[in-house]
């Protein structure tokens, strides 16, 4: 499905409801799929059993499923998480003029409302670390609803904001949160690593620093695949524009389409080769394919770090 296309920003009116829904529906399909075992150990519930008390059936999932499930109270996980957002102007792409379109800015501040709902749901504690250029907002990891909240506001206002041409500073922005995070964290981390190409070696640095404070990182490279990957465009002239310094070039778009496409790849290619080499879980996240497969992807890193 092109979950981008049947998508309405402005159909959300609470981002906590929004957030509700995401995870409900998520919990629902990993119940009716066949990896039982998996999603009961994420949605803190498990197979009722015949002797058990029925005061604690999730009566909801019940009616959706046809299965018994129990709501687990007694087990505290210590889990904690920083997600970490770029807000640079590249992350503004696509434009979101037209109805039904969202841009990968405000697909990373959805998928975090709906990644921390998930974590306030196993009482983990979580955290958010905004940048452009330099680090602009930076919250401790916690996990108290009035914290949820105030994350919630943060995220809200993000994906609202359009101010234009804000470079960024991937590198410096981790090298910040990899001294102000309690160590032994989980940090996620969304962005289009649309950096000068020429601090690639910084950029790694700072994830090393990650690393060596002992975190676990998951880079969710967040891009609209069918336009910034496979350049899909009709063949006619158009004016591109770089976000982040306001520069234009008018061409017609078969015309490069060969050549962006090696760079891009090459680029890529060279991004999953670091992340192999530091040990860093690179997600490919395409804003057209909703936020299922993001939160999926958390949950296979929890299971690997509980084990």
């Amino acid at each position: 499905m092109d979950y981008f296309n049947d998508f309405d920003l402005k159909s959300i009116e609470n981002m906590d409801l929004f957030a509700k829904q995401v995870v409900e529906g998520f919990i629902i399909g990993l119940h009716k799929s066949p990896f039982h075992g998996f999603s009961v150990e994420f949605a803190e519930h498990r197979i009722y059993n015949q002797g058990d008390t029925t005061k604690n059936i999730d009566w909801k999932v019940y009616a959706r499923t046809d299965k018994l499930f129990t709501k687990r109270f007694e087990e505290e996980t210590n889990l904690r998480c920083q997600v970490v957002i770029d807000t640079s102007s590249s992350m503004y792409f696509p434009e979101t003029s037209k109805k039904l379109t969202i841009n990968k800015l405000q697909f990373s501040a959805l998928a975090a409302a709906s990644l921390m709902n998930l974590l306030k749901k196993q009482r983990d504690a979580f955290g958010i670390s905004l940048f452009d250029q330099e680090l602009k907002i930076h919250t401790q990891a916690k996990s108290s609803t009035t914290h949820y909240r105030l994350l919630l506001n943060y995220l809200e206002k993000l994906i609202h904001d359009s101010t234009p041409q804000k470079t960024t500073s991937l590198a410096n922005a981790l090298h910040a949160v990899a001294d102000r995070i309690h160590r032994r964290s989980l940090v996620v981390i969304f962005s289009d690593m649309l950096d000068d190409h020429s601090n690639s070696e910084e950029l790694f640095s700072a994830l090393q620093h990650l690393k060596y404070n002992k975190h676990e990182v998951v880079l969710f490279h967040t891009l609209d695949h069918k336009h910034e990957l496979e350049f899909e465009f009709e063949n006619r002239p158009y004016q591109f524009i770089d976000m982040e310094s306001g520069e234009t070039i008018r061409l017609q778009s078969d015309q490069v389409k060969d050549l962006y496409k090696e760079k891009i790849e090459s680029y890529n290619k060279m991004i999953k080769t670091k992340c192999l080499q530091y040990k860093i879980d690179l997600v490919e996240a395409d804003i057209r394919e909703g936020f299922a497969p993001i939160l999926r992807a958390y949950l296979v890193k929890r299971s690997k770090m509980r084990k």
